[in-house]
């Protein structure tokens, strides 16, 4: 209850700053870059392998929202405004180059790596043998798997990222875990 009054409470500030910005007051926009700047980064980084390009495209993102300020209706966090005009702008960049996303391992380290002896030998090998199989997806696919399995983001925020209804993400996640366990069999006999 909490967590969700604090969230609540951030959104209204948020839109008061955006009511300022919108009033005349630029500077306002400066603390929208500091608090959000590195998580659009890293986001940016995670679909895009160029360091550069991501940088890049995270400035892009901001740019191109300040000056859509005006047509952000609040039904989202800004945060998630924000990720959305960031993740069309990846996918823009990405067909533009016909890069690839990086390795999905790269991205999602495990806060604390459990002991070896944790970890059975077959059970390291079977997550190595995921971590293969999502990384030969499509962009897309990945970036969804990611932010749904990786980031723990709720199907409502992703939907708006993705310009997506969040009962057609929840198909496509269930498509998509049905092709990573074909794939996962499918390397298995090889």
């Amino acid at each position: 209850m909490g967590q969700t009054r604090d969230i609540g409470e951030r959104t209204q500030s948020e839109r008061q700053r955006i009511r300022q910005i919108l009033d005349g007051n630029r500077e306002e926009y400066a603390w929208f870059v500091k608090t959000y700047s590195q998580q659009v980064l890293d986001f940016t980084s995670r679909m895009v392998p160029d360091a550069e390009d991501a940088k890049e495209l995270a400035q892009d993102a901001f740019v191109k929202a300040y000056r859509g300020l005006g047509s952000f209706s609040g039904q989202s966090s800004f945060f998630t405004w924000i990720c959305r005009i960031a993740y069309h702008e990846s996918l823009n960049h990405l067909k533009r180059k016909r890069l690839y996303l990086m390795d999905i391992d790269n991205v999602a380290q495990p806060q604390e790596a459990p002991d070896d002896d944790e970890l059975s030998t077959g059970r390291e090998e079977r997550i190595l043998l995921m971590e293969e199989v999502i990384e030969d997806l499509p962009p897309d696919e990945r970036m969804l798997i990611h932010l749904y399995y990786y980031e723990d983001r709720p199907l409502r925020d992703i939907a708006y990222m993705m310009d997506a209804e969040p009962n057609a993400l929840a198909q496509r996640l269930h498509r998509i875990r049905k092709k990573l366990l074909r794939m996962i069999k499918q390397k298995e006999d090889e």
